[in-house]
This record gives structure tokens, sequence and C-alpha cells, in this order.
């Protein structure tokens, strides 16, 4: 799963509370406790899954009824922040402390939850080459983290006090911003109480609205991306990237567009693994001289929730003179429209499970 968005939890805080000042407002808070299992993605770190790790989750979520016509598309979804620590049960990995932004959906009448959950997290242990150089899940004391939530939801049981159970899915990463970065998955069953923080007060929900139909022309988008990021080689350092991409978008209606472009990568990281290589393995045929530079084409999809939209995009390399990770590659995020043709974007661009960087972009669609 390639959610490893690193500092998109001040990007989301930004778009979900700053579009929610509805008329309507209630809070609710929640506590779970979770113990579970790291999951063995990577056989790299299988030397770090020898224990059950254990923590809690405390969230504060604001409620919606309406008050803009998104909230009722989405089934009046609640925005909330959490903080989650969690214990490693491992003296190599250290602890984990977090804290991210959240939106709730609620299914099934309501009695079932669904939480993504982006932020960003502390590490108490990360790798060092003299101190700790077995940790190679964490190459960072900042990591990028997301977290996944599937429960039975069951409010207000008495004068405001309910119950919560399920499933969680807690990533840490740093999304090769320094090696190592083999990262970690943490599967684990949850429990808790929800309290609403008015005594139970239920409130209705707006009622229905014309839904406006949107239809558009085809839409160009134009935008600049760039970072920093490192090779699995350890200390060979971080170096800047830049990609350019262009593409068109078409509207399918208020939630979809579908997406056709192409990307071209500057990733001055590639050109000094490239130079590495050539020397530390003449048997692998790589020249100093060869191009670093890459293009792709892909398709797409954004999802529109108001200002913000969720973008997944699925791409191919035309022009790959350096083999790295294979010609695919996938990315996702966020973007946050400012007015009605200029965004930004924080995404994620990854090969598979295999992360290369978080880009924050610029752009424009017209």
């Amino acid at each position: 799963m390639n959610l490893r968005l690193l500092p998109i939890f001040i990007f989301v805080c930004t778009i979900g509370f700053s579009q929610s000042n509805g008329k309507i407002k209630k809070y609710t808070i929640d506590i779970n406790q979770f113990y579970g299992s790291v999951l063995l993605h990577n056989t790299d770190i299988s030397h770090l899954i020898s224990n059950h790790p254990g923590g809690l989750i405390f969230s504060y979520n604001r409620k919606t009824y309406g008050d803009e016509a998104w909230q009722e598309t989405f089934n009046y979804p609640d925005i909330g922040g959490s903080f989650i620590y969690q214990n490693m049960n491992n003296s190599t990995l250290g602890d984990n402390y977090g804290i991210y932004a959240h939106y709730n959906f609620y299914f099934f009448k309501r009695l079932m939850q669904f939480r993504i959950g982006q932020g960003i997290a502390y590490n108490t242990n990360p790798y060092d080459k003299y101190d700790n150089f077995r940790n190679n899940a964490y190459g960072s004391r900042l990591l990028s983290s997301t977290y996944l939530m599937l429960n039975y939801h069951k409010e207000n049981i008495f004068k405001g006090l309910g119950f919560k159970a399920g499933v969680t899915l807690i990533h840490y990463s740093n999304a090769n911003f320094r090696a190592p970065n083999t990262s970690t998955n943490t599967f684990a069953l949850n429990a808790g109480l929800t309290y609403d923080l008015d005594g139970g007060e239920e409130i209705a929900f707006l009622p229905t609205r014309e839904k406006e139909k949107i239809i558009e022309p085809i839409k160009y988008n134009l935008v600049f991306r760039a970072g920093l990021n490192e090779s699995d080689v350890i200390d060979m350092g971080q170096y800047p990237f830049y990609i350019v991409s262009a593409y068109a978008d078409k509207r399918l209606g208020r939630k979809s567009a579908i997406q056709l472009g192409g990307d071209i990568y500057f990733s001055r990281f590639l050109k000094e693994l490239i130079r590495f290589q050539s020397i530390a393995f003449p048997e692998n045929g790589v020249s100093a001289d060869d191009d670093y530079k890459r293009v792709g084409v892909f398709l797409g999809h954004e999802l529109f929730i108001n200002r913000m939209s969720v973008i997944t995009q699925l791409g191919y390399y035309i022009y790959y003179p350096f083999d790295f990770e294979g010609r695919m590659y996938n990315r996702v995020g966020l973007k946050r429209y400012f007015g009605n043709k200029v965004f930004g974007a924080v995404t994620l661009k990854s090969h598979g499970a295999k992360a290369e960087a978080v880009e924050f972009g610029i752009g424009v669609r017209l």
C-alpha cells in the first residue's frame, strides 16, 4: 500500500479544517487501544519482527451535517485529528509518536466506520551506522505515516458514550528521503470508547439539496514537482529532483475525472547512482555517461471532494536508459485548488511497493 506521503499531515490539516467551517458544529472524541503484529512485507526486516507491538490512538472529530454539498455526497463524513503512540516492542525499532489529519467515512446505517489518516511520526531510535545499524526500517527520526481503521462504531449508547472495535493498519516510512527505508506495516486489532462532547444531543442532517450537474470540456494541466531523495546506498547523499508533467483530464461528473499525460524526470540521485555502479560494479555494464533522465506516460483518476481532490496515476517509462526498479510506476496523493485554475499537490511516486520520492508540486488547470 503506497500511502507514504511525508509531511502531507500539514497539507491535509490545512485543507480539511479550512473547508469545514459550516454552521452546525458537533464534536466527539475517541480513544482506542491496539495490539498486533508487524507484517513481513520485505525479508530485509525479518530480524526486526520479534514481538507484538501495541499502543493507543486518541482522536478528535468534527461531524458534518450537509452545510456544504460535498458532505452529503460522501455520506456526511467526520473530519478530525489523531495522535498515535506505538510501542514497537523491539529495542532496535524504538517507539513511534505520530500526529495525523483524518476522515471518517460511514456505511451500513452508520454502524461501520472507515478511517484514513495521514500524518508525520517521530521515531525514538532510527538507523545509526555506529549505534543502531540493525534498524534498516527507519533511516530518519521523522517518518511519514498512514493509518487505516475499519470499525464497528456505535455512538451514544448511554449519555454520549459509545463503543467501537475493529482492525487497524499503520504504516511508517520516510519515502526514501534518507536511506535506509525498508519501512514497517503493523496490522492490529483495536477496541475503544467514543464520547459525544455535548452529551449525545441528536442533530438531524440537512435536507437533501438539488444536486448540481457538472459538465466540463477537456482541461489541460501543467505541473512542476520537486523535492529531495536518496538512493538505497547508505550515505550516498540527498539530491534534488525535478519533474515536469503535462496531462489532459475529462470530468465525468461531480466526483471523478480521468487523466492522460506524461512526465519528464530529472533525478540527481540517479546520476550519482549510475556513477557509483559504473565504478563499484563494472560487471553490470553501466557507464558513468549513461543518461539519468526518464520520460513516462500515464493514465490517472482524480476524485474531487471540495477544493481538495485525490489523484492516482499509473505510468510506464517510454525513455528508460538506466534500469531502476522497473518501467512501471505509480503516483498517489492530494491536490488542493486555490481558485479555479491554480493548485498545489503533495504526491508519492513509487514503483509498486517501493517508494522513490515525495513530490511537492504546483500546477495550473486550464
